[in-house]
């Protein structure tokens, strides 16, 4: 993402200063929204002047359900105020359990699942960490299985299973035992990538070692909104499975009602091996990440895997009131499918109006966007969208795909209010760009 265009008062840029004199220059989401921000509530962020900012960001996922939820906020404090244990590392806690408990009850058994929950690191590739570490020693293979535009995270292991070159690159050391296949849809319609996958698993002479896991993102976040087919999830499956593989569903961006249901597979009626969980599984933005295990291979010794911060009290507390508040109520999921509909007939109407510079409509459920022809474009429209008061960002290969991810109970007001915005900053993109091709035919 560029740097924003939008002007910048002597104050902001003062306080700015501070962090380009003594923060890394890896900082990147700071460089499109360059001013101060010192509050936020449900939708919105405020900067140090006052000035509100509707989020169509939500913390890159990790904030499904807005800034600050009362209930969640409410809990937290009555829990410092009472002293409760902050962090307790796998010792047994009464936050532990009370997650714990919240999360069988209105996720897993209304589901028919049953999983044993490791928690690991307090991030997503802690999760993905674990759960290829844990397949590898279930099978006693070494490869592992991963796709076109899969991002799973940074940490050696998890990049190793990621795609995107400019997240590989930078490492010093070799990113070995992944093997990559085309995910669904990268070969074109009606090509099925898991006839492909199962061919080189089962030809003797294809060079394909056996693997020890596949890993897998239901719908692909980071990748460019990229969502399987519940048909190429269902045979993905059972090659994985005949192929006596793990099958880890990386449900980090898309988990957590995003793609529209609790976990993005929930249609293909598949059950993974192993599932990955972080982001807004904490319902506040706080640190936490689970990776959730068949009780069958939970083959694990004390201690095996461990983490310093995987005793996030805290976090236990606000995700339990967030499965208590949202998901034991099924109107919520409701609500989302209704909130989709209005992002996806909002960017369809978009993509028709511009299609000078627009592609496709991208994504599923509240993870949905529009690809532009280029990165440079979509950076644009970030920045005209920031000039009015919008936060918003881009995914892609090239970053390309203007990704609208705001919060899943955002009132439907604002959610129709932001695309809106995001309508017009196309339309002020397509019309430069209109403008900048005809004066090039002047000149021809």
């Amino acid at each position: 993402m560029s740097d924003s265009s939008k002007s910048i008062d002597f104050q902001t840029l003062s306080k700015i200063r501070t962090f380009q004199k003594n923060e890394s220059e890896a900082r990147s989401y700071c460089r499109s929204f360059p001013t101060l921000f010192v509050r936020a509530k449900g939708s919105y962020m405020t900067d140090m002047h006052g000035q509100d900012y509707l989020d169509f960001l939500s913390g890159a996922g990790s904030l499904n359900y807005g800034h600050n939820d009362p209930e969640m906020k409410s809990a937290l404090l009555d829990y410092i105020a009472d002293d409760g244990i902050g962090h307790s590392l796998d010792m047994h806690s009464a936050a532990k359990a009370k997650f714990i408990d919240a999360f069988n009850r209105h996720i897993l058994k209304p589901r028919g699942m049953q999983y044993r929950i490791q928690f690991t690191g307090p991030t997503g590739t802690n999760s993905v960490e674990a759960a290829i570490k844990l397949a590898r020693k279930i099978t006693g293979r070494k490869q592992i299985i991963a796709f076109t535009n899969g991002f799973h995270g940074v940490t050696q292991g998890a990049l190793a299973c990621t795609a995107n070159n400019h997240h590989r690159s930078p490492s010093a050391s070799t990113l070995c035992g992944v093997d990559r296949y085309p995910y669904d849809g990268y070969m074109g319609e009606g090509v099925d990538t898991t006839e492909y996958l199962e061919k080189m698993l089962t030809d003797k002479s294809s060079g394909q070692d056996a693997p020890a896991a596949v890993i897998v993102e239901g719908v692909q976040g980071e990748g460019g909104l990229n969502p399987a087919s519940m048909k190429w999830l269902k045979n993905l499956a059972k090659v994985t499975r005949k192929a006596g593989a793990m099958l880890i569903l990386d449900e980090i961006q898309a988990g957590v009602g995003r793609a529209g249901s609790f976990f993005s597979f929930e249609e293909a009626g598949i059950e993974p091996d192993l599932i990955c969980l972080s982001k807004s599984l904490s319902g506040m933005g706080l640190p936490m990440a689970v990776t959730l295990i068949r009780p069958d291979l939970d083959f694990w010794k004390p201690g095996e895997h461990n983490g310093t911060f995987r005793g996030n009290n805290h976090a236990f507390i606000t995700a339990a009131a967030a499965l208590e508040k949202y998901w034991a109520n099924p109107a919520f999921e409701r609500g989302i499918a209704q909130r989709a509909d209005v992002v996806n007939q909002s960017l369809n109407r978009i993509l028709t109006a511009n299609e000078n510079i627009t592609v496709q409509v991208k994504g599923r459920g509240m993870m949905q966007g529009i690809e532009m022809q280029n990165g440079a474009l979509a950076d644009e429209v970030v920045a005209e969208c920031f000039k009015h008061n919008m936060i918003i960002e881009t995914c892609g290969n090239d970053g390309q795909v203007v990704k609208v991810f705001a919060a899943l109970n955002i009132e439907m007001e604002d959610l129709k209010k932001g695309l809106i915005i995001l309508e017009k900053a196309v339309t002020v993109v397509s019309a430069k760009a209109e403008k900048e091709a005809n004066s090039k035919k002047v000149k021809a």
